[in-house]
């Protein structure tokens, strides 16, 4: 087979080579004292799109920094008892989606929440308020400022606050919620699970902000995360402050948050990926300490991995 990366075998073995910031654990646990303070003033307002099986609204939170974060959010009609709820991320730069692709769920007796991330392609406010450069993508917002100050700090916090919202939902039952997306959603869906342990079941499908230093080592410092090159090519051309700009992107690598995952995890993999390298996305899976599962496709990449989907559907049928 051709190799776009380490052979499985190394793969499954591989620990990851970004820096893990010396202080990362008070940094997440201050993070989520930040997230916990605030007032969320949670707002749903009725949707145009309905169903005779499913309420469709358009919920409002307010999360860390004051930003006003939109998602999705669908609850099955007629269901007696709590039920059980997904949580969905979508791709960089994207949005939450269309209603009809979560009607499934809902149809199975799921209440649904697609969040929409601060910034990009959907609803939800970006607050903004960071020194430094922001070109070309959020990975890197907020890197030449203080730490707390990083985009996907507050993004992460997002999922969590989202679940947790999901969780407090009347007819929802807290402890039969999974959450689930592919790329960023990916790994959005592993910050979440790690963020919130609550969570009992999650899905990543090949996982984005992983091992930020590995991309750039294999030189895949390209289209997704084209903007660590930029950003080394304007603000550090010869790589002085190599170490230092790593380390602070450790604290929003998703393989040092996953630890605290106690969720039942399915992972899809391409090995042929070149967007998302196998390698970064073991670098996150291989720290999960709780129950999980890989399913591999040997000869895809960043794309749709057949079957897949079905799989999740399945796996979340089991909450």
């Amino acid at each position: 087979m051709p190799l776009v990366d380490m052979p499985l075998e190394k793969l499954k073995t591989y620990k990851g080579i970004n820096p893990r910031p010396a202080d990362h654990d008070a940094y997440w646990k201050r993070a989520l004292a930040e997230m916990k303070a605030v007032d969320a003033k949670v707002e749903m307002v009725r949707a145009e799109f309905q169903t005779p099986f499913a309420e469709c609204f358009d919920l409002y939170f307010t999360g860390v920094r004051g930003a006003r974060v939109h998602a999705k959010y669908l609850r099955p009609k007629n269901v007696a008892g709590k039920h059980p709820a997904v949580v969905q991320f979508h791709g960089y730069s994207g949005n939450c989606g269309e209603w009809h692709d979560k009607l499934g769920y809902v149809a199975a007796g799921f209440s649904v929440a697609a969040l929409d991330c601060r910034g990009q392609g959907g609803q939800s406010e970006d607050t903004g308020g960071v020194h430094g450069n922001t070109l070309r993508g959020h990975i890197i917002r907020g890197l030449d400022d203080k730490p707390d100050n990083l985009l996907f700090r507050h993004i992460f916090l997002d999922t969590a606050q989202l679940a947790g919202i999901v969780m407090d939902m009347p007819d929802v039952d807290a402890k039969r919620v999974g959450a689930m997306g592919g790329s960023q959603g990916g790994g959005l869906t592993l910050a979440c699970a790690s963020l919130e342990p609550r969570i009992k079941r999650a899905a990543p499908t090949f996982p984005f902000l992983c091992d930020y230093m590995r991309v750039w080592q294999m030189d895949q410092a390209v289209a997704a995360y084209e903007e660590l090159k930029t950003f080394f090519r304007h603000f550090d051309p010869n790589h002085l402050r190599e170490t230092e700009w790593f380390t602070r992107l450790g604290y929003i690598d998703v393989q040092y948050l996953t630890p605290r995952i106690k969720a039942e995890v399915l992972m899809g993999v391409g090995l042929m990926d070149t967007i998302c390298p196998p390698s970064t996305q073991y670098a996150a899976y291989n720290k999960i300490k709780s129950k999980k599962e890989t399913v591999i496709y040997p000869d895809f990449g960043h794309e749709g991995l057949p079957g897949f989907h079905d799989k999740v559907y399945q796996f979340m049928l089991g909450l």
